[in-house]
């Protein structure tokens, strides 16, 4: 089975849907550059709050600066942190030191094979690698909808020892297949099952989540 994570959640109603449809972690946008579903700490918090037993919270951000995330995510109560942005290993294990509770996903964006060396760079800081896409043409970094070389993907998960979170342009058509090449202990979504308002297409989640476990 692999760990589906579905992203961008902005309210408590599709929290719980994506929850009941069979999700096992639930990503929300606090202090994430360029977000389409941006939140504030304070209201994270309180759909955390009530999300049912069992689900994982994921706060996802761009800041770095280890006193910030250790504020937002205690304001928030998140179980994970997923940091897009440049923060540093360093900056990693000492958010770790001060939350020894809290998982720490470093987000990486895949664009050609030195993304390899990079992710091996964070092993021994980080829980996990998210790989994300990087859009050479506007310097995007994740949310871009797009793909990337699932090859290079691939190389990484077999090259380090701690999981690996595939996102990057999944949808319920090609999930199955990216599990088939890249092998990840997880998959993120969002604009894959959302509306166009940002809000979660249960239809589309649930499909997303049947299709994930393919071999």
């Amino acid at each position: 089975m692999v760990l589906v994570k579905i992203c961008g959640i902005k309210s408590i109603e599709d929290a719980r849907a994506a929850a009941a449809a069979g999700a096992n972690e639930l990503g929300f946008h606090v202090g994430l550059t360029g977000a389409r579903a941006p939140l504030e700490a304070e209201q994270v918090g309180k759909i955390i709050a009530q999300l049912p037993a069992g689900i994982s919270s994921v706060m996802v951000t761009s800041i770095t600066e280890p006193e910030e995330l250790i504020a937002r995510a205690q304001e928030t109560g998140a179980d994970v942190l997923q940091l897009y942005g440049d923060a540093m290993p360093e900056a990693i294990r000492e958010v770790k030191k001060a939350m020894p509770d809290i998982k720490v996903w470093k987000v990486l964006n895949v664009s050609d094979e030195s993304s390899i060396a990079k992710a091996k760079e964070y092993e021994g800081a980080t829980d996990a690698i998210a790989l994300d896409t990087l859009n050479k043409e506007t310097g995007v970094r994740g949310g871009t909808g797009k793909t990337h070389d699932w090859n290079i993907s691939r190389k990484i998960v077999e090259s380090i020892s701690i999981p690996v979170i595939l996102a990057g342009g999944l949808t319920p058509e090609n999930v199955a297949d990216a599990i088939r090449t890249v092998r990840p202990y997880g998959v993120d979504v969002n604009s894959g099952v959302s509306n166009p308002d940002g809000s979660k297409n249960i239809e589309k989640v649930k499909l997303f989540i049947e299709r994930a476990p393919a071999d």
